[in-house]
């Protein structure tokens, strides 16, 4: 924490100097921004919660194109996939789920108008006529409920406007990418309002097969969304919204690391590993040649954008979504009732040994539907006296009928006896785990804030929850042709949440405020492929005590606004997925590690130091380990979590300036990430070394801002962009999932 305190230090002191050294140039105030973190609209400022908001041209000027892209872009944030359509793994302060398993619910829950998306297959659909992103940090076990114990991401998109009024954002760019959202609307009577917004988003690709000459990791998503509001008198809005997006780009294709020592000289060992038979390469031989995988292939190639694929597969997804948002303001309360349908299917069809040699391919079919219902009653205005109160409850029901195509090459048919030639004792065969899971959730939550002085409020609310699972599973092979077991089970999980906080103004430009917040993250059922049906569960719920403290002030005449905090965390049963070898065959685990614990600090500050420039910078500090941690024999126990680095750090500077009839607007931002593991085990060759990343653009507003064209670029250092890297080394490899490496191109805006 004092390495933050002085990182603040130092940087506000630099943005201060300068800010007084350009009073005369009549800097701006910074923007007031309004976020609803705590169910009602509030200035950041007055709100005792960690929130990066993300405004839409914020997101545009970034080029976020998904919940992917926000990584790094809040303190503490890191997102990583191993898919190009769905998944995303997000983690905030260390807190997360390496879990893809569709039954898997992150520890960040995702909101988009209020509706929580249940489900990992629709939380990568594309951002498109987005209003803001929110990112809370920590638990918000009271007011978001289940799932929330690493914090919450809120998307808000635009609402129908009474004013006639479109905008169109068009990106061109390398490897023939190009990127089309806009959207339009305005009044159809007095009363009532539409708008209509799209996206299309294409891309050829930056991965290449060296076998076809084809490009692959390409994109293909398109969107739809159109909404109403309806205000009949100042009391009653109805806001209500349908969307539909269809994702058909590739599949993943990622990079093979060959780890089968097959020369004296290559070999890391002079005996075969315990475990796995054989004995690992050293890294500096891994594309000698003098190292396979245990079919005998050796990728000999360090560019980690090409490789030798048997097939591009595709990852098809396809969403549908509606949602209805009613008020109505009694003048003392107002009474809230949102109402979300989603419905997620997807078809995956994966090329997972990035080799020409069948050993390993996957192929995930899943289907999600979830109704959700909250009804919310809260108080109006700024009196002494603030409350909210609701009811929630959910219906979900998932189902599964993905297989593994493991060692296809070692097939050896037999027309009589075994025509297919499956042999699930040396792991050949189609392993199948068609599953349906049914979820039922209840929940009762409220929160008061109650002024005790002028300066002093107390926060305290609470939430019942409870989830009843239902399970039923069958592991199988070759399409059903051989059962090797069923399993049938449901288990109730039932949870207490909550929250105590003070906040304390000290003036009206600075408070400071210290909060206790109790979450939990649902138990529940593994929804892997596994041979065993211990492996199942069920899981318990995991529960987190979290104590925070921090500063939220501005100085300058709102000029620079410096907000920071410190956070200390206690788990339980903290849920862990983790990778094993069993019978040949690379194994999926989903337990509860015993203890876990998490502290750190974190720093945002904003600065306007002169007309048209403005400055952001945000940094964390990180330590987050398992405490006591035994599973299968191995000890965990002072292990980094995943995706959890030492430190991180994120920042932009933007200027714009008068040119002729518009104004330049020039752009520079960067994220940083110390050094992460992607496994538990904190194995070395699982961990990525620490790399930063720097984007910019360069443009011409003209005609009072209405249009704008310019020049941007990603990645403009061309960094190592590896998003996660998993082992498959019962079968002698390691696959690395890749980020796009340099980008660039034209971009246009329009808008009236």
């Amino acid at each position: 924490m004092r390495k933050l305190q002085v990182l603040a230090g130092v940087a506000g002191a630099a943005m201060m100097t300068a800010a007084g050294q350009a009073g005369a140039q009549e800097a701006t105030a910074l923007d007031e921004i309004v976020v609803t973190a705590q169910k009602r609209a509030e200035n950041l400022q007055d709100v005792p919660v960690s929130v990066t908001a993300l405004t839409a041209d914020q997101l545009k000027d970034q080029r976020v194109g998904d919940v992917l892209a926000l990584s790094g872009l809040s303190p503490g944030l890191q997102i990583k996939t191993d898919d190009n359509a769905a998944n995303p793994r997000i983690f905030i302060r260390g807190i997360g789920v390496n879990d893809f398993n569709p039954s898997t619910a992150s520890a960040v829950g995702v909101y988009v108008d209020g509706v929580y998306v249940a489900s990992p297959l629709a939380q990568m659909s594309g951002f498109y006529d987005l209003q803001q992103v929110e990112v809370l940090r920590g638990p918000q076990g009271t007011l978001y409920g289940r799932n929330t114990t690493g914090g919450a991401i809120n998307v808000t998109t635009k609402k129908p406007s009474a004013t006639p009024e479109g905008d169109l954002a068009v990106d061109y760019g390398r490897f023939n990418s190009l990127n089309v959202q806009g959207g339009f609307g305005g009044p159809i009577a007095d009363t009532l309002a539409f708008r209509i917004a799209g996206l299309y988003d294409k891309s050829d690709g930056y991965t290449l097969n060296r076998l076809t000459g084809n490009k692959g990791n390409d994109a293909d998503r398109k969107a739809v969304r159109g909404a109403l509001r309806w205000t009949p008198d100042d009391k009653l809005t109805v806001d209500v919204s349908a969307s539909y997006s269809k994702s058909s780009g590739g599949s993943i294709l990622t990079y093979n690391r060959s780890l089968v020592a097959q020369t004296a000289e290559a070999a890391s060992t002079a005996d075969p590993d315990p475990t796995f038979g054989y004995i690992f390469c050293k890294p500096a031989y891994y594309t000698s040649g003098q190292c396979t995988n245990v079919a005998g292939y050796a990728n000999t190639s360090t560019n980690k954008y090409q490789g030798d694929y048997r097939f591009e597969g595709k990852d098809i997804v396809k969403l549908f979504g509606a949602t209805s948002a009613i008020s109505y303001d009694f003048g003392g309360v107002t009474l809230y009732s949102i109402t979300g349908y989603q419905r997620a299917k997807r078809d995956d069809y994966e090329e997972t040994d990035a080799n020409p040699i069948s050993i390993f391919d996957a192929r995930y079919i899943a289907q999600q539907d979830t109704t959700s219902q909250e009804f919310r009653l809260q108080s109006n205005g700024a009196t002494a006296l603030r409350w909210v109160a609701g009811l929630y409850g959910a219906r979900d029901n998932l189902d599964n009928d993905s297989h593994y195509n493991v060692l296809e090459a070692l097939r050896v048919p037999d027309p009589v006896n075994n025509p297919t030639g499956m042999d699930p004792a040396n792991s050949v065969g189609v392993f199948g785990w068609p599953l349906h899971q049914k979820t039922t959730s209840y929940a009762a939550f409220g929160q008061v804030d109650y002024d005790l002085t002028p300066k002093l409020t107390l926060t305290g609310g609470l939430r019942w929850s409870q989830d009843k699972k239902t399970f039923h599973y069958v592991s199988d092979v070759d399409y059903g042709l051989l059962t090797l077991f069923e399993y049938d089970n449901q288990k109730t999980f039932s949870s207490i949440s909550g929250r105590v906080g003070l906040r304390y103004a000290i003036n009206d430009d600075a408070n400071v405020y210290a909060t206790y917040n109790r979450g939990t993250k649902s138990g529940g059922f593994f929804s892997g492929q596994t041979t065993d049906p211990d492996d199942l569960g069920p899981y318990r719920d995991e529960t987190v005590n979290a104590y925070e403290v921090g500063a939220k002030s501005e100085f300058l005449d709102r000029r620079l606004r410096v907000n920071v905090s410190a956070f200390y965390y206690d788990y339980k049963d903290l849920q862990v997925y983790t990778v094993i070898q069993r019978n040949g065959l690379p194994v999926q685990l989903f337990t509860n590690a015993s203890k876990a614990r998490v502290y750190g600090g974190e720093a945002e500050i904003e600065a306007r130091p002169m007309a048209g420039l403005s400055l952001t910078l945000g940094a964390s500090l990180l330590s987050a380990e398992y405490k006591d941690f035994q599973s299968l024999g191995e000890d965990y126990s002072g292990n980094t979590l995943p995706s959890a680095p030492k430190t991180s750090l994120n920042g932009a500077a933007r200027y714009e300036h008068p040119v002729g009839a518009g104004k330049l607007i020039s752009q520079l931002d960067f994220t940083y990430r110390g050094k992460v593991y992607y496994d538990t085990a904190n194995t070395e060759r699982l961990s990525d070394k620490a790399r930063a990343y720097v984007n910019g653009q360069v443009g011409w507003a003209f005609a009072d801002g209405r249009y704008e064209l310019g020049v941007w670029g990603k990645n403009l250092a061309d960094t190592t962009n590896i998003s996660d890297i998993t082992p498959i080394a019962a079968f002698g490899f390691d696959v690395f999932s890749m980020g796009p490496p340099r980008t660039y191109g034209l971009y246009l805006r329009a808008r009236y």
